[in-house]
This record gives C-alpha cells, structure tokens and sequence, in this order.
C-alpha cells in the first residue's frame, strides 16, 4: 500500500508516528478538512500533471486553483492533469492520496505560493484516509521539492 511507502520513507526521520490516519475519507480538500476539523485553504492538496513526458507534482493551498496562464508560463505547456490510472502508475499513489512523498523516481516536486501563509499545512500520506501537519520548512524538507512557484490564482484572503 502507498500509505506504507510513506510511512516508511517518514520512518527514517523518525516522524512516521506524526501521520494521522482517519475512518472517514480524506480524499478532496472538504473531506480531510472535516476529518481534521481545520480550515479547508490549510490542506495542502498535491495536484499531478503530465508536461511531455515529465510528470510534475504542484502542492498548494486547498482554496487556491491552477491560473493556466502563469502555469503555462511556468511550464511551456497546457496543464494536463494525469488520469487516475496514470497517477498511481507514475506517481506511485493513487488519487486521493496523491503526496510529494515517496514518489517514484523522476517525479518533479513544487511548492506553490499559495501555501506561504500558513504557518503548519495538512498534506496527504499515500492513502484516501490520512495526512500529515507539518511547517512550511519540514514540507520544503520532506517533499523533497524542487523550486517554489506562483501558477495559482489569486486566493481569497
């Protein structure tokens, strides 16, 4: 199971006793929201897309959506999302549980702006039914990301 990969790759922090696991879903921004009982922008959601043959991961703030101006700016492309079946095969997690953690190899991590604001986030742990809080600098350390970008809209304030 991908929740196991994520523990495992946690372990080796000594964090993996720091992930929640839920008997309800996680699996959208309003699920796990109520099932951490914390505001919806605080769940940073991991959004999957395919750029040629790059597969590219955009973790970002559960009230912010992707502006396909700056992402195209950003990226040379059109955002295109990966398919489900595509997102566990690529990714290594299926949707739901999508997370910039323990990713297959090749798989580009980025950090949107949009999370900047909060001091502590909730990502996703591999499975429809878990997450994680962790600082603005543990996710920058943990998600293993590659550069911090702006491909957002404006988000409410």
């Amino acid at each position: 199971m991908s929740i196991d990969r994520v523990r495992a790759y946690f372990k080796e922090f000594g964090m993996e006793e720091n992930i929640q696991e839920f008997e309800v879903s996680s699996a959208t921004v309003e699920l796990a929201a109520a099932a951490l009982n914390c505001e919806p922008e605080r769940i940073a959601k991991t959004l999957s897309f395919q750029v040629e043959e790059r597969v590219i991961l955009i973790v970002a703030a559960g009230d912010a959506r992707i502006d396909n101006r700056k992402y195209k700016a950003q990226f040379g492309a059109k955002a295109r999302m990966l398919s489900p079946a595509d997102a566990q095969a690529r990714i290594g997690h299926a949707v739901g549980g999508v997370c910039p953690f323990a990713v297959n190899k090749g798989v580009e991590v980025y950090l949107d702006v949009s999370l900047k604001r909060f001091t502590t986030v909730y990502p996703a742990c591999g499975s429809a039914n878990s997450a994680i809080e962790l600082t603005i600098p543990e996710l920058e350390t943990y998600s293993g990301y590659r550069d911090w970008i702006d491909v957002c809209k404006e988000y409410p304030a």
